[in-house]
């Protein structure tokens, strides 16, 4: 149970069976009346943000999450095996409860999902990844003044910008929380 006294930006509770995160909150004392909480609050399953108010003192629910590190092994029909890595236990989720960067996955990958009832409802990348650059246009000399930027599919399958002097085969470091080409790894 939380009070909304222990709130704080980015605590989780739950409401009506389902994970929530608080994204802003704000405690009101009315010169008439009891003093309340105003909240918005960002679903961890599917990412709506709703607002609510709350007596001061109430208490909430706190969702039963589990954040896991699990090692990336392969995916198969759009179902994405992972292996745990204490216990070696394989779990195989589909791509709709990974959330965002399934797409920076690849094989060997440690990273940290955040589980709810044994459901997926989100994953946390490291900061960088390494990928292969599978498909690019070529570069042409003398398209930019200052140097520019063309699309690029890397080995994941993801898409991002790179300089227009990187070729197919160069492998690139990628920032997971923007999806943007660092540098040459």
């Amino acid at each position: 149970m939380i009070s909304t006294s222990e709130f704080r930006n980015g605590a989780k509770l739950e409401l009506e069976g389902e994970p929530f995160t608080i994204i802003e909150f704000q405690h009101v004392k009315p010169g008439k009346g009891g003093a309340f909480v105003r909240t918005k609050l960002k679903s961890l399953r599917s990412g709506n943000v709703i607002e609510r108010t709350y007596r001061s003192g109430e208490k909430l629910p706190t969702p039963d999450l589990d954040e896991r590190e699990m090692t990336f092994l392969y995916v198969e029909g759009g179902q994405y095996t992972f292996m745990d890595t204490t216990t070696y236990e394989q779990l195989t989720f589909d791509r709709d409860h990974l959330g965002d960067g399934w797409d920076l996955l690849k094989e060997n990958m440690t990273v940290t999902l955040l589980l709810h009832d044994g459901t997926p409802i989100g994953m946390e990348l490291p900061i960088f990844v390494e990928l292969k650059v599978v498909k690019t246009d070529p570069g042409v000399r003398g398209d930019t003044a200052s140097g520019g930027s063309k699309p690029a599919t890397l080995e994941s399958g993801a898409m991002i910008k790179v300089p227009l002097y990187l070729d197919e085969g160069v492998i690139v470091k990628v920032d997971t929380r923007t999806r943007e080409y660092v540098e040459r790894a």
